[in-house]
């Protein structure tokens, strides 16, 4: 395969400055809410590809964001908030995609101290939740709509591979207006799980739909899930497996089966440009005992929800959201969704639109987030728009 890892070469380094920097510019993933004059300040001390440098690169910076936000927390509290927010994201950017060196673990610790840090001022607060699982333990945040009576619906948000829950936490939050709550957890093999990917890791998610089972606080009844790329795979397989437990689930690009075959991986996985750098790497991050491009594609097999004969199968209520060019998941895996099942699916396809559907200054992430996730969860879970709750 070595061929193949020549002709999909990754971005050098100069080039991923660049890029970066055009995507802070014009709010593009993974930098969105970075500030490029930050992007550029961390730059200077990165010289080489080597990870502990470029995790240490983004924490200095981050760090006099946080040491600020702490000076100013009695005085200015809404100013210290912003240079917490701030310093989380530049933490998140130096530990991506994934945790994959001692100080991009360092990165990694400190978004999370940054991002809890900025929680403390959320109304409703946020509830760090801790689920016994197998041992070990499923990390969730938590928050339920202000001033709620009476049991509220929930979403479960998974994120994708080189997410995180805090930043679904951020963006949920943008849901509690409709009365509902939601919890974010980490996927499969990504953050804080307890698990890696297998074809069985989404017990996980089903041990957090028997947590929400356990709060007085939530509707059992109308409990919904949301996941973004590899969260959305496996929110396709819980609209299966948990289809009498979850009211709807949305999805973004959800992979469901050209994604997991050799050819994609070695085509359009491997250097892919959509995604900044080192998509290949971050994937066998995931799982246990990916080190090599071989091992990545005999774990992507066992994958397939053709191959685990899941596709087809009836489902609960669904939205897929996809772009036409999407190089990451193949649109062909978003029709063969389309088309399976026992029920009709809704679907919002941007025929210009990228991975996730974004298209950079038309559709960019929030505004999916608001006009059509948001709205179609309400409705799904029986909650009226938020035009007539004014």
């Amino acid at each position: 395969m070595c061929s193949f890892a020549q002709e999909h070469k990754e971005r050098t380094l100069d080039e991923i400055k660049v890029e970066a920097v055009h995507r802070a510019e014009v709010g593009g993933y993974p930098l969105i809410g970075l500030d490029p004059a930050d992007v550029r300040e961390a730059f200077k001390s990165i010289h080489t590809s080597d990870k502990d440098e470029w995790a240490n690169g983004f924490i200095g910076v981050a760090d006099r964001y946080m040491a600020e936000g702490k000076a100013k927390e009695r005085t200015d509290p809404k100013k210290a908030d912003a240079d917490y927010i701030r310093a989380w994201h530049l933490y998140s950017f130096g530990r991506w995609p994934v945790e994959s060196s001692p100080m991009k673990k360092v990165a990694y610790a400190k978004a999370i101290d940054a991002f809890l840090t900025h929680a403390r001022s959320m109304d409703p607060p946020l509830e760090v939740v801790h689920i016994p699982f197998e041992g070990k333990e499923i990390v969730g945040y938590l928050r339920l709509p202000k001033g709620a009576t009476g049991p509220v619906p929930m979403v479960i948000a998974v994120n994708g591979l080189d997410s995180r829950k805090e930043d679904l936490t951020e963006s949920f939050s943008a849901i509690l207006p409709y009365g509902i709550g939601y919890i974010a957890v980490d996927g499969p093999g990504t953050g804080q799980s307890p698990i890696k990917a297998s074809p069985t890791a989404d017990r996980m998610l089903s041990s957090v739909i028997d947590y929400l089972g356990t709060r007085p606080e939530v509707d059992k009844t109308r409990i919904a899930m949301h996941g973004v790329s590899w969260g959305a795979y496996w929110g396709t397989k819980m609209a299966v497996l948990e289809k009498a437990r979850l009211k709807g689930v949305s999805v973004q690009s959800p992979p469901t089966d050209l994604f997991f075959q050799k050819d994609f991986v070695l085509n359009s996985l491997l250097g892919n440009r959509e995604y900044l750098f080192d998509q290949i790497p971050a994937i066998m991050g995931i799982f246990d005992n990916a080190t090599t491009l071989d091992q990545v594609v005999d774990e992507f097999s066992k994958m397939s929800l053709v191959n685990q004969h899941l596709l087809g199968k009836p489902t609960t209520s669904m939205l897929i959201l996809a772009g036409t060019h999407d190089t990451q998941v193949p649109i062909s895996d978003v029709y063969k969704l389309m088309d399976s099942g026992d029920v009709p699916k809704d679907a919002w396809i941007n025929p210009q639109g990228g991975h996730l559907g974004r298209q950079v200054g038309v559709w960019p992430d929030p505004r999916i987030f608001k006009q059509v996730i948001l709205p179609w969860l309400a409705r799904d879970l029986d909650v009226k728009p938020l035009d007539d709750k004014r």
